[in-house]
């Protein structure tokens, strides 16, 4: 009996994917008199093609693709730089350089493509300004911040705030360095910077404020929507610890 009724309820399940998501109105003919053939015909000429197309599946295929070449990406940006020589390409192989943490190519890229009318372009400045804190050079990445505010006094960017505040603290101005998180944590779209803040004053001594602002933050994320806990598990893991 149970092999008789699923092949009937597999093609009242197509029949109703047809008539719901607008296919032509002829796959319902071919379902009803070819179940079988008419079942395989659809899902392979309907619904495998749109599965493929799906944002998910394309994420897969280029996680595969990574995995199987990881610098395949940074081959191709390298080539459209050497090519088109624009700001555009130039920018896109840096990040890639810095994603593969060859950090002096990057500081090298991002210092061509600031040139002309670019030569304070604020996020080309950020760009540079975040490899030459991961190259170990704070105090750099400190001085092109503050060459980027000087030129860009209207420029806001959470994660700028928060890399000045990081590099301030790798050169050891943590006084400066807490002012900084103090200003940025309200308003920081993460919980990364509420973090941050709290080793750097648990690091100083003052144990009590930093398990104070670990405990806000993980107060108000027991109420936050779960994608957010999940987004910052890292980081409200990390707060937990402070505790």
């Amino acid at each position: 009996m149970l092999l008789l009724i699923v092949p009937i309820v597999i093609q009242v399940l197509l029949i109703v994917h047809v008539i719901k998501t607008g296919r032509n109105q002829l796959w319902i003919w071919v379902l009803a008199f070819l179940p079988l053939a008419g079942g395989i015909a659809y899902v392979a000429v309907e619904m495998i093609p749109e599965f493929w197309r799906g944002r998910t599946a394309q994420r897969t295929a280029r996680s595969v693709r990574k995995a199987m070449d990881p610098e395949a990406d940074l081959r191709r940006y390298e080539s459209e730089a050497r090519l088109g020589s624009n700001v555009a390409s130039r920018q896109r192989y840096a990040q890639e350089l810095v994603r593969h943490e060859r950090y002096a190519e990057a500081i090298d890229q991002y210092r061509q493509a600031l040139s002309g009318l670019y030569e304070h372009d604020p996020n080309l400045m950020l760009g540079l300004a975040q490899a030459q804190f991961d190259a170990g050079e704070a105090g750099a990445a400190r001085a092109t911040l503050d060459e980027l505010i000087r030129s860009n006094p209207e420029f806001r960017s959470p994660a700028g705030h928060l890399l000045y505040a990081r590099a301030l603290a790798a050169e050891g101005n943590a006084p400066k360095a807490l002012e900084e998180y103090r200003v940025l944590v309200p308003g920081y779209p993460g919980a990364e910077a509420a973090v941050r803040y709290a080793q750097l004053l648990a690091e100083n001594g003052e144990r009590a404020q930093a398990q104070q602002v670990a405990r806000e933050l993980l107060d108000r994320a027991r109420v936050a929507p779960g994608h957010y806990r999940r987004a910052q598990r890292e980081w409200l893991e990390a707060a937990a610890r402070l505790l």
